[in-house]
């Protein structure tokens, strides 16, 4: 598996299966969530009521249809929420890991990541960082390419400098 890293937007990859940071609730939000909401449109929404009409648990990974994107498929998790008090590193790290799997099932070759939690949910971000490589590395996987989307140049430069070490 090849590690690489851009900075840009995430709904606009053009790989198998895109990541979406996801809510429980499986309806769209904020951050990445909605950024993935808009770019894929209608179908997303749907495919997830129809697939995940009870929402998914923390630290969870499904997928749906990627709708109007340029990928084939989203693989949804949900990160732990740390402003909320949820602080288990290991719901963090099994949102990889259980994408990856995902991404296996679906046969998938490339898929793009963006740092789970980071955002809205205040995961400290060089932990985050941390977590998304150590975990992206150390799963076993069929993928070609595990891409890390940044999302502006600061996160693109603390990824690269993590990335180096």
């Amino acid at each position: 598996m090849r590690l690489t890293l851009v900075e840009g937007d995430i709904a606009t990859q053009d790989v198998d299966a895109v990541v979406n940071a996801a809510n429980r609730a499986m309806r769209g939000g904020l951050g990445v969530d909605g950024a993935i909401h808009a770019a894929g449109g209608p179908e997303v929404l749907a495919d997830c009521v129809r697939r995940f009409p009870d929402g998914l648990a923390t630290g969870s990974a499904g997928w749906t249809t990627a709708g109007r994107m340029p990928a084939r498929w989203v693989i949804h998790v949900v990160g732990p929420n740390h402003a909320a008090g949820e602080r288990d590193r290991g719901l963090l790290t099994s949102c990889y890991s259980g994408a990856l799997a995902v991404a296996d099932e679906l046969g998938a070759r490339s898929v793009a990541f963006p740092l789970v939690s980071a955002g809205v949910y205040a995961w400290p971000r060089d932990d985050a960082i941390r977590a998304a490589i150590d975990t992206l590395r150390a799963t076993a996987t069929d993928v070609d390419e595990v891409r890390l989307v940044a999302f502006g140049s600061t996160a693109y430069d603390e990824i690269a400098t993590a990335l180096q070490v």
